[in-house]
């Protein structure tokens, strides 16, 4: 087993806790789903938000995920850029897995494809 980091990142439409509740959930469950993972296999979550977003803490949506409620989760403030994506959510999920480096399936969804076109789910699954 490796221990090998999954990125992805989101956008919301608005700072609202129904919009940072659903967007996180989809992100977090495609990153789930794409690499396959259990909750025993994760070692950390660390999350991050942009400065514009104060509705709600992503963090709280791993506990809904049904066996995740142990996982250890740790929300923060993104850096605020100038020029940098506005309303941006970002995980970064550490894992133990088989997976060689480049099996990871990092998920970027809705404005957030802009941060790393060239890993996006997009592109994986092309190969």
């Amino acid at each position: 087993m490796m221990m090998r980091g999954i990125r992805g990142a989101t956008t919301i439409d608005r700072d609202t806790e129904k919009d940072i509740t659903e967007r996180t959930k989809q992100l977090i469950g495609k990153m789930i789903d794409e690499n396959r993972l259990k909750p025993e296999q994760v070692v950390q979550i660390l999350i991050s938000a942009t400065s514009d977003i104060h509705a709600a803490f992503p963090a709280k949506v791993v506990r809904t995920f049904d066996g995740w409620q142990h996982v250890p989760v740790m929300c923060m403030q993104e850096m605020d850029v100038e020029h940098g994506l506005k309303k941006c959510i970002r995980v970064m999920m550490t894992v133990q897995t088989d997976m060689r480096q480049d099996e990871v399936r990092h998920v970027y969804l809705e404005n957030a494809v802009t941060l790393r076109p060239d890993l996006s789910l997009t592109k994986n699954t092309e190969l």
